[in-house]
């Protein structure tokens, strides 16, 4: 039995691949010294098709060589031609150096075809062992990296960062105690993912959600109200979660995305976190379920914050899948602008009969608008009450047409589910360009 039918690449993809079958592909490929360090090959994972490599770290500890590149980019061609998902498991101490430029040029031809089907066919990476320099940018050019623990990701080597710091940055999408844990992870989002970018998404069975909201500040608890019995799947769990949780979800059977608020003003983190969720889920035509609830921005890092909300409202204004907005607390000032406004961000919203809509905060309204009146010694929260009751409450924005619907924390899931029958036929055509700028 030759090495590579031993090798700990061929038993990963055999975890990977459904039933451990695959056909391989490039199997008899040779480097001049021997076997390539990399496995690929073409199977189904959770039923659906799909290509995949493991690099091979019992061949040469995995150093990549120019003959490991073409059969990555190989893999990538096939993708392409095919519109099927890549699953790339790294496992790799570094290049060839004896290759020098060459090898440095077969990068360069893998990150092209990568970057040529980004939005265009699903990119899960696997971060199983080392994945140090060039390689960890191939990797996070994926849609999503799943790493193990004790896995090595890092662009600049030597390096002390470890994988849980990298998820707690946000760099790692989704982070495993194992290799096994991490092929699952993979396999259940490429059953939740399209095969490419003209394909539906795939319809599961389900069963109706057990939960019952009762706080309006846990966004996590409102999303699994809303989904699928257990059917949410994190992503980017430990980045900026007190404000904010992305995750894939069904909804009646059917793939959607979660981005959803827990009522602390917005952050650059969790605006850049919602930015990424929301980009995925447009590559692929996923609908976007935002929970608004964020009471405006951070006064600190104005310029951070700046740039972060420019960036989130552009992908919201930019993104055409079907975008639903329920305001489950508060939207004030430019929070309902970016995440729940009409128009430019949301084909339809609804509100909380508890929400607050409000273009300025309370305290800055009440202080604004009863000048008069707190010189006159009236009671601030007495008029604060008032301002919230009058101006703020989503009966008054739904009568100027902010809001298209109203409903009570237990008619969620009912009215989403509506909103998303309603716009499961949308089409919207953009103008032509490259891409937008910002």
């Amino acid at each position: 039995m030759s090495e590579l039918n031993t090798s700990t690449a061929l038993a990963r993809l055999e975890v990977l691949f459904d039933d451990a079958q695959f056909t391989q592909i490039d199997a008899y490929a040779k480097s001049a010294e021997g076997d390539v360090e990399v496995v690929a090959g073409f199977g189904t994972v959770n039923g659906c098709a799909a290509y995949a490599f493991s690099q091979d770290i019992t061949v040469s500890d995995g150093a990549i060589s120019v003959a490991q590149c073409a059969k990555i980019k190989k893999i990538y061609d096939l993708a392409s031609k095919t519109g099927c998902p890549v699953i790339s498991i790294f496992d790799s101490n570094g290049v060839k150096l004896d290759e020098g430029f060459s090898v440095l040029n077969a990068y360069g031809e893998i990150i092209k075809a990568s970057a040529s089907i980004s939005g265009v066919c699903p990119q899960i990476a696997v971060i199983a062992g080392a994945c140090l320099g060039s390689s960890a940018l191939i990797a996070n050019m994926a849609d999503v990296v799943v790493a193990v623990k004790d896995a090595d990701f890092y662009i600049s080597a030597p390096s002390k960062v470890t994988a849980e710091e990298s998820y707690n940055q946000g760099t790692v999408d989704v982070l495993c105690d194992d290799y096994d844990s991490a092929a699952r992870a993979a396999k259940t989002l490429v059953s939740l993912l399209p095969s490419n970018n003209l394909s539906p998404a795939p319809i599961f069975d389900f069963t109706a959600p057990q939960i019952s909201v009762a706080n309006q500040n846990d966004a996590y608890n409102i999303a699994a109200s809303i989904a699928d019995d257990a059917s949410i799947f994190e992503i980017k769990g430990g980045y900026a979660s007190s404000n904010c949780i992305t995750a894939f979800a069904t909804v009646m059977g059917s793939t959607v995305g979660f981005v959803a608020f827990n009522g602390n003003a917005l952050c650059p983190a969790c605006t850049y976190k919602a930015e990424a969720m929301i980009k995925l889920c447009d590559a692929y035509s996923i609908p976007v379920i935002t929970l608004a609830n964020a009471n405006g921005i951070i006064k600190e890092k104005e310029n951070q914050m700046l740039i972060a909300l420019t960036k989130l409202t552009s992908a919201y204004a930019a993104a055409t899948c079907a975008k639903i907005s329920v305001i489950t607390g508060n939207a004030v000032g430019s929070a309902y602008i970016t995440l729940a406004g009409k128009g430019a961000n949301a084909d339809f919203t609804i509100a909380w009969d508890s929400a607050v809509v409000s273009p300025l905060d309370a305290d800055a309204a009440v202080a604004f608008l009863y000048n008069d009146r707190l010189a006159r010694g009236e009671d601030r929260e007495m008029l604060k009450a008032e301002y919230i009751k009058n101006s703020a409450s989503p009966f008054t924005a739904a009568a100027c047409g902010a809001i298209d619907n109203i409903c009570s924390a237990d008619q969620t899931r009912a009215s989403v589910i509506s909103a998303l029958d309603m716009l499961s036929g949308k089409r919207e055509n953009t103008l032509p360009r490259k891409h937008s700028v910002k």
